[in-house]
């Protein structure tokens, strides 16, 4: 069974993996490079693939017993994977419209879930040197490569002009009928994972979302925000978990700074 002391002597070696998979992701940043598409149309590159296989080969040789479930990897069907009390979920190229782009939004993600939670959490945005980790009971921390860490805490909003971060390549409409209700706003819009983060280290203070994600785009960021004294809930306040249903599409939630705000009172009707 996994204690917080096992967990802590985890995230250096899966920093170093991060690390890795983010270089050979610049390998290929602004070349020409092919780009294809998997059966639901989200581009796939070879950087992708590349993160995939140094991530898949490094969690491997840290511990063989601990399965990994990558974007990249073989489908599981859910009588496969039900069972597991701990593993690993993996992003390996978080924003791969951004790094298609040539933009610096594009993160490695990698978390471990014990027991339906993410308890550790580690997002690299490789092209900014900028590096996010938490641990469960310890902290989240913000480190900007060949720098200390230093320890990151959301910032309550107490009203006035809500600072709200969206996702730069995906619109919803239900995102204008949140902000008609917020009516006093500051929308930013950034790639990848990267919203949690700036959530965490108090850049925004919510990232609501009504568009579809995957569990491996929100577990690490979400062990992140929540070790920052934030939340990252669902539609009816209750916090996402993982591999708990056939589907690995998580649903609509809100990334929150803290649990002072009220947002829920903005969800556009229909959705509650």
């Amino acid at each position: 069974m996994l204690v917080t002391a096992s967990l802590e002597a985890l995230l250096n070696p899966v920093i170093a993996i991060a690390l890795a998979a983010g270089k050979r992701i610049l390998a290929f940043y602004r070349t020409d490079f092919p780009v294809t598409h998997k059966e639901d149309y989200s581009p796939l590159t070879e950087a992708d693939l590349a993160a995939h296989n140094t991530i898949q080969q490094g969690l491997e040789s840290l511990n063989p017993e601990i399965p990994i479930l990558s974007e990249e990897s073989k489908a599981l069907p859910f009588e496969k994977r039900y069972a597991w009390q701990r593993y690993w979920l993996v992003d390996p190229l978080d924003g791969t419209k951004e790094f298609i782009k040539g933009n610096q939004e594009f993160t490695v993600n990698i978390a471990l879930i014990k027991e339906y939670k993410p308890v550790l959490g580690v997002v690299y945005a490789p092209a900014m040197g900028l590096l996010y980790f938490a641990v469960k009971a310890q902290g989240a921390y913000r480190q900007a490569i060949d720098q200390a860490p230093v320890r990151i805490k959301g910032k309550p909003w107490a009203g006035g002009v809500a600072r709200v971060v969206g996702s730069r390549s995906h619109g919803d409409g239900y995102l204008g009928v949140f902000l008609d209700k917020v009516k006093s706003y500051e929308l930013a819009t950034v790639g990848s994972s990267l919203k949690f983060c700036w959530v965490a280290e108090g850049k925004a203070d919510i990232y609501p979302r009504f568009g579809l994600t995957s569990e491996w785009d929100t577990a690490a960021a979400q062990c992140i925000v929540e070790e920052a004294g934030g939340r990252v809930v669902d539609l009816k306040g209750v916090p996402l978990d993982y591999n708990t249903r056939e589907t690995l599409i998580n649903p609509y939630f809100l990334t929150m700074a803290d649990s002072t705000g009220n947002w829920e009172r903005f969800i556009p009707e229909g959705l509650k």
